[in-house]
């Protein structure tokens, strides 16, 4: 993200703080930090207006969270961060009946029902929905956590949920129109397509290019060949031109293509998923595939590979 980009993201969440939450914490208190013991969660500070130490039952998920895929191996690596140094951040919540509604945070109280700890430290602000959405949707920007689909559908809800504007929501969001309508965009491509961007299998570039494609079928194929061949943005944009050449007898060939099972692939995908701890993409056609598997860093690759029977 751009040095602008996160100075707008700032400017938008400090102005929606400035309107919605309670004073902040003086600048000379110190991090929550609640070790692995979890009979002994550590006390809220003191004189920090709307902190408080609140039970990890009473909170619930938000309607309006943007994030879609919760990976388990980064939930584990938050985990053992939490058990090891504790909670630095609190979680953002509002007051909604007798519950917790949360804002900001969702991973961290995720992994605090996995470590079975029963309160966790938290800012409680009034927030209406709208802010509410707009505070959950930037602090996953800020954090640049969203994949590309996660945070075209949180702009849409946005527009959608509570009638915005383009122009409105960015502006609710610190981002320039341009930027919102772009993401926006990627929502035109098919479910296939959107799933591979969303695995970070294609990247915003090549998704820019391949909606130049108006041919589903076409398009369809040529994501599957620029996956395959690992092609760069610039070769992509060559192949949709040497395409777009012939598109007649290309596009004849793509509609006599039969289509993926999708559903038996999405659950191949899930068990593989799962098994591994580690997001996993099967590329299937009916003469060949591929099957990529994400890992972070050499100590996750060790792992997949003792998940998978290698040995080094």
């Amino acid at each position: 993200m751009s040095a602008a980009s996160k100075s707008r993201l700032g400017r938008g969440l400090g102005s929606l703080i400035a309107k919605a939450a309670p004073p902040a914490a003086p600048a000379n208190d110190q991090p929550f930090a609640t070790k692995s013991a979890p009979a002994t969660p550590a006390p809220a500070p003191t004189g920090a207006p709307g902190y408080l130490e609140i039970a990890v039952s009473a909170v619930e998920p938000s309607p309006y969270q943007a994030r879609r895929v919760f990976l388990p191996e980064q939930l584990r690596e938050l985990v053992e961060s939490i058990r090891s140094e504790g909670l630095l951040q609190p979680i953002v919540v509002r007051k909604t009946g007798d519950k917790y509604q949360l804002i900001a945070g969702e991973r961290r109280w995720r992994a605090y029902q996995e470590l079975k700890l029963k309160q966790i430290p938290a800012r409680v602000v009034q927030a209406s929905d709208s802010s509410s959405a707009a505070l959950g949707l930037i602090e996953n920007l800020q954090r640049e956590g969203l994949n590309p689909i996660e945070e075209a559908h949180g702009y849409a809800s946005l527009i959608r949920d509570f009638d915005l504007t383009q122009e409105a929501a960015a502006y609710r969001v610190g981002r320039s129109r341009a930027s919102v309508a772009n993401s926006l965009r990627l929502l035109s491509l098919d479910a296939e397509t959107q799933g591979y961007l969303g695995k970070g299998l294609l990247s915003v570039g090549h998704a820019k290019v391949l909606l130049g494609v108006t041919d589903a079928a076409q398009r369809s194929l040529l994501v599957r060949r620029v996956i395959e061949e690992g092609l760069s943005v610039r070769a992509t944009e060559k192949l949709v031109q040497d395409a777009g050449k012939g598109a007649g007898p290309k596009s004849a060939r793509a509609k006599s293509t039969p289509p993926r099972d999708s559903g038996a692939v999405v659950e191949i995908e899930k068990k593989l998923t799962s098994h591994l701890g580690a997001r996993v993409a099967v590329m299937h056609t009916p003469k060949k595939g591929r099957i990529v598997i994400e890992y972070h860093g050499n100590d996750d690759l060790q792992r997949v590979l003792e998940k998978l029977g290698v040995e080094l």
